[in-house]
């Protein structure tokens, strides 16, 4: 009867074991890895946030100058000739 329960528990420490190390470990690693990616996206959406601002300083003469160029422009409408 003691070699029975003996074997049981090895069967059930077996399974643990097998459990923990086959589906625990690879999602802490997965977790861990997805939290790395997150937050050097975060970094990077941030870094690309701060340069715009000094971009648009600078595109906001160019778009000036194309208001110019669009106040010129004249609305073409197509007639249409009757039959």
């Amino acid at each position: 009867m003691q070699l029975l329960k003996i074997l049981l528990w090895a069967i059930v420490i077996y399974y643990i074991y097998k459990f923990v190390f086959n589906v625990v470990v690879p999602v802490s690693k997965a977790t861990k890895h997805m939290k790395q990616t997150v937050q050097k996206m975060q970094e990077a959406q941030q870094q690309q946030n701060q340069q715009p601002t000094n971009t648009q300083t600078q595109a906001t003469p160019k778009a000036t100058s194309n208001l110019k160029v669009d106040a010129d422009y004249i609305e073409f409408e197509e007639i249409k000739e009757p039959k």
